[in-house]
This record gives C-alpha cells, sequence and structure tokens, in this order.
C-alpha cells in the first residue's frame, strides 16, 4: 500500500480529495463525526419525504462531468440528471420573473419588465461567459500559493473588473430593480454582499443563464452517493461516528489523529471539516490562525433552514423560487453590516417533489425552505416558529393558496445545528465570503505553514464556497499532497 492518508469529513471536498489520493495510490481513510457521510449535504428521509438537508442548486454541470471524467466516469454511470424547465421563479410584491431554461426565454422576460433591457443583457452574459472559461480553467484551478498565480494574459486585461463590483456593473446598464435583483442574485452564493463582490464574479451569470440549473433525481444526495460510491470503487475506508479528537504533531510534523479516544497513525493528515474547528484540533503553537484572524473575517451568511411535509401539491410554484417582495438591500444590511435578525426577510422556497416524484408520496410536496441570516445570530425556539409563521403567510399571499392547513410537519435547522453538527465557526452555512481581499492567496491555506505533511479543504480555503468550488478544492489539495 502506499503512505497512509486520514481525512476529516465527508462532504464534497473530502470525497473528491478521497477518490483523487486513492486513484494516486495513497492508502485513504476518511473519518467522519456523524452517522452518516455528506458533511453539510446530508439527506433525511421522513415519512416517504425526501429532503436534502444543505445544497439543492445544481449549477456548473460541467464541473461534475470534468470530475467524473478523471476517473473514466460520467455522472449518468451514477445518477440522471434533468434540465428544469423553468429554471427559477422570483416573486416580488407586485410581479414575478420566470427564468427560462434558454436566453431567448430570459430575454423576452427581461423585455417584459424593461424595455430594450435583453440588448444588455446578451452584453453581459457573452462577457460573463468569457470570464467563467478564464475563471473556471485558470484561475480556480491554482493552489492559493501566490499572488502571480492570478497574473495571467487573460486575467491581465481583466483586472479592473476585480476592483469594480458586480453591483455596481449591473447598474451601469440596468435601471428596474427587479432586473437589478435577479442579475444581482447569483453571488450570494459566493457569501458576499453585490456591492462588496468584484465585477469579474459575473462569471456566476453565465453559470446561472448560460449553463441553466439542474435536478439530478432523487436529490442532491445522489452526488454524494456517487462520489462515495467512486471512493469505495478506489479502495478509500469510510469510518462513520468517528470525530476526530486531536490532530497529532511530533517533531513539527503530524503523525496522525486520535478518535473516539483512540491513536491512529498517518502520513498525512487532512481536514475537510470547518478550518476554524480543524485548528483547534492542534495545539495552540501550531495554529495558523488566531482567534482574533477569523473574528475579522467575512463570513458567508448562516441560515435558517425549514424541511416541510404538505399533504398536497401547491400551485403557483416551481422546483425552486426565490421571494424577494421585501428590500434586497435592507436584508443584505443585516446580514453584513448590522448583524441581526432581518425584520422582512428574503427567503428562498424549493419544491423538488415540482418535477421529481420521487421526492414526496403521491399528491404531496416536499417543501425546503431557507432564509439567510447573518453568522453568530441568538438562535431560539420562539424565534424559528416567529419566521416560520411569517415565511407561511407570506408564501400564501404570493402564490394565492391555503398552506398552512396542508402541513404535516416542520423540522427546522439554523445557527446552533450548524455549529453542534458541523463544527461551524459562528454556524455560517457557506463558509468565507469571496471579497476581494479574501480571494484566492488571500484566502486560508491549503497546506499548513506549521506543521509538515497537514492540510486542508473544503469552502474556508481555495477556491471558496459552493458545491463546485468543494470538488476542485479537494483536488487542488490532493495535488499538493502528491506533489510532497
Amino acid at each position: 500500500m502506499g503512505k497512509k492518508v486520514i481525512i476529516i469529513g465527508s462532504g464534497f471536498s473530502s470525497l473528491s480529495a478521497s477518490c483523487y489520493l486513492a486513484k494516486w495510490g495513497f492508502d485513504v481513510a476518511v473519518y467522519e463525526k456523524n452517522s452518516s457521510i455528506g458533511g453539510r449535504a446530508g439527506q433525511m428521509v421522513k415519512e416517504g419525504f425526501t429532503f436534502d438537508l444543505g445544497p439543492s442548486w445544481y449549477w456548473m454541470p460541467d464541473i461534475f462531468d470534468k470530475f467524473f471524467a478523471d476517473f473514466g466516469k460520467q455522472t449518468s454511470d451514477y445518477y440522471t440528471l434533468h434540465k428544469l424547465s423553468p429554471a427559477y421563479k422570483i416573486f416580488f410584491s407586485d410581479d414575478s420573473i420566470t427564468i427560462g431554461d434558454t436566453m431567448d426565454k430570459i430575454c423576452s422576460e427581461f423585455e417584459r419588465i424593461e424595455k430594450g433591457s435583453s440588448v444588455h443583457l446578451r452584453k453581459f452574459i457573452s462577457d460573463a461567459q468569457e470570464n467563467y472559461d478564464i475563471a473556471i480553467n485558470k484561475v480556480v484551478l491554482k493552489p492559493g500559493l501566490s499572488p502571480f498565480e492570478l497574473i495571467t494574459p487573460d486575467t491581465i486585461l481583466k483586472v479592473d473588473q476585480f476592483f469594480k463590483t458586480i453591483s455596481g456593473e449591473v447598474r451601469k446598464k440596468f435601471k428596474n430593480p427587479k432586473l437589478i435583483s435577479t442579475l444581482e442574485f447569483p453571488v450570494l452564493f459566493l457569501g458576499a454582499k453585490p456591492s462588496n463582490t468584484p465585477s469579474f464574479y459575473s462569471f456566476m451569470n453565465f453559470a446561472d443563464f448560460g449553463l441553466g440549473t439542474w435536478h439530478p433525481e432523487g436529490g442532491m444526495y445522489g452526488i454524494i452517493k456517487a462520489m462515495h460510491a467512486l471512493a469505495l470503487e478506489l479502495g478509500v475506508d469510510f469510518h462513520v461516528d468517528s470525530p476526530v479528537g486531536k490532530i497529532r504533531v511530533a517533531n513539527g510534523k503530524t503523525i496522525g489523529v486520535t478518535v473516539n479516544d483512540q491513536d491512529i497513525d498517518a502520513d498525512f493528515v487532512l481536514s475537510g471539516a470547518d478550518y476554524h474547528h480543524s485548528e483547534t484540533l492542534l495545539d495552540p503553537k501550531y495554529r495558523q490562525y488566531s482567534e482574533k484572524y477569523w473574528d475579522q473575517r467575512t463570513f458567508a451568511p448562516s441560515s435558517l433552514l425549514f424541511y416541510v411535509g404538505l399533504n398536497k401539491k401547491l400551485k403557483n410554484i416551481e422546483h425552486h423560487n426565490l421571494f424577494f417582495d421585501t428590500d434586497f438591500e435592507q436584508h443584505t444590511y443585516d446580514i453584513y453590516d448590522k448583524p441581526q435578525w432581518p425584520k422582512k426577510p428574503l427567503f428562498y422556497a424549493n419544491f423538488p417533489s415540482k418535477t421529481d416524484l420521487t421526492m414526496a408520496p403521491k399528491n404531496c410536496e416536499t417543501g425546503f425552505f431557507l432564509i439567510p441570516i447573518a453568522p453568530g445570530l441568538e438562535d431560539t425556539t420562539e424565534l424559528r416558529e416567529q419566521y416560520f409563521d411569517l415565511i407561511m403567510e407570506r408564501l400564501e399571499t404570493r402564490t394565492n393558496q391555503n398552506i398552512k392547513d396542508g402541513i404535516l410537519f416542520y423540522e427546522s435547522f439554523c445557527v446552533n445545528d450548524f455549529i453542534e453538527k458541523y463544527n461551524s465557526y459562528k454556524g455560517n452555512a457557506y463558509g468565507m465570503a469571496n471579497t476581494l481581499t479574501q480571494t484566492a492567496f488571500l484566502r486560508p491555506k491549503l497546506k499548513s505553514k506549521k506543521v509538515k505533511n497537514l492540510y486542508f479543504t473544503g469552502q474556508l480555503t481555495v477556491p471558496g464556497p459552493g458545491v463546485p468550488p468543494s470538488l476542485i478544492s479537494g483536488k487542488l489539495v490532493s495535488e499538493l499532497i502528491s506533489k510532497n
């Protein structure tokens, strides 16, 4: 057998790394603190209803295709994908916008809202496609070791876009606030305000309008199952209910971990768990980043989540729905500028059973709701109930139907749960925001500066938050370990 690598956690980045390292001849063992694999991308099945507990958007299908192709596989070997038509619907206080599955459909919708806007939209998305090609094929494939990684003939021509913002660029061409919110929405996946996100990240708009929104049959957990199956094929060893209590170090080099009071030896340790938590598993002298460092970072939001089983089919909704019927900028202010529970929150509603009948019993609906909130907020049962009632009332009003009388059950998940289940710093849901000062080489490093053979992966390091970046993060750190 090759050298032994222990991986902490079993989320997307850990699973990705486990596959690459096993393929390259390492002896790989994954230790997961919870009773099932998947990290934040877990699954709950209750009374015939299937819920994805975390990620629910399948964007950038090319990244998934490339991952499986690296192992001589295809996504279709493991799960069936469906392109959603429409991709999603956005509800405003006086109207709604439906995002179709082609640019022609989207342009028609933009024209309905603002005459002449489709001309600007096509140019905006064309530029976003150029950025996507540069970002995905050049920038994000770098391990974040040096600022020179960002300097290429392509990025030099785009350098001004790192100092302009998405918000500023969108507002130059689009005047209608509904269209502005629609175009600013995708960068929220990067965990930062559009006014703090470099305009280069417009590539997320191409991921949205250009590549479309997809759904893996049976839910996003199907991707976890696929990666787990691939890892098993490659010989990876998995251990659940196995929380790592300590990363062991001797003479400045990791020698393994302690799991359930048992010392396990390894040549390398790779943590895909929360980066801040991972460093608490080290003696203080081996930690790279202080508590002050973490406290001064801009973190992506936490979330208040609800998983709802409904005994009837709903009308006037799509698979993915965004409720922007309150002030977009006020809600982002409540997250980033003055962290507090939002008085009038935006929210997201996902009904996968709208297009995938396997997700709910016959004539029923599976509902997943998300309210983005600042990390570190007070989290109580009373607050959760208050916000559940609030969004249910708004959902009923905007879709013109009774919904509460069809609720069989609901469960919630919030700041306290993110901390307890995922050791998440301040209960954040998406990691560290991709602002200009937290991009590429300015993010926490894949390789420890203080402990030899200790590495990190996931959404707090490069390339950043999101499922596709997590797959890439796993590959990048595997390449560093392999070169070592």
